[in-house]
């Protein structure tokens, strides 16, 4: 029986991928099954869901902010590449690491929005609109499924869980984000009916 670390060390290893094969070939699939990776995509949208994630992750190109995911009070746009336009970029206010004080803007040194041409959103998607857009290297950064279980240590995805003082973390741990993240991939990445 794979763990999941060594699930991990495979996809991360394992790139022999075709340009004619499907994103799904990549995949380090240890048994398909539909209902524990829908089961699994459920935990992991209410991670995505949350005001850690949805903020970074609107609708429209003024990100959210607060725990009840309000449009930002000082309106920046997200700009072509999603760091801010003109003189309101990004990093004016949000230094590489979290500001100390309650409320005060958390820090990442590579705070973003997704560019203008992937916005990557979250806010009004449904679990299967938002697995569907997940697996899709079209709508997901260019991701192939190595990348995407990659991503779950990216640094913009960690801080969700460091959002500094005054903030609601998200609703499990990053361990276990990170285990249903997994197994939602690695069992063949279903996106539940609804």
């Amino acid at each position: 029986m794979l763990t999941v670390i060594g699930i991990m060390a495979f996809a991360l290893n394992n790139d022999k991928r075709h340009n004619n094969e499907s994103p799904l070939s990549s995949l380090p699939v240890v048994k398909k099954d539909s209902v524990a990776s829908v089961k699994a995509f459920k935990q992991v949208y209410t991670v995505l869901m949350s005001a850690r994630c949805m903020n970074c992750h609107p609708s429209g190109n003024i990100p959210l902010q607060g725990d009840d995911s309000h449009l930002h009070t000082m309106s920046p746009q997200r700009g072509i590449d999603g760091k801010g336009v003109y003189a309101m970029k990004c990093s004016n206010c949000h230094q590489p690491t979290n500001t100390a004080g309650l409320h005060a803007p958390p820090g990442n040194p590579n705070w973003h929005l997704p560019p203008a041409d992937m916005k990557m959103v979250f806010q009004g998607r449904t679990p299967r609109q938002l697995a569907k857009q997940l697996i899709d290297p079209k709508q997901n950064g260019h991701k192939d499924l190595k990348k995407l279980i990659a991503h779950a240590d990216d640094g913009l995805v960690l801080a969700g869980w460091n959002p500094g003082e005054g903030r609601t973390l998200p609703p499990m741990s990053h361990a276990a984000f990170k285990k249903a993240w997994i197994t939602w991939l690695t069992t063949g990445a279903y996106a539940p009916k609804k």
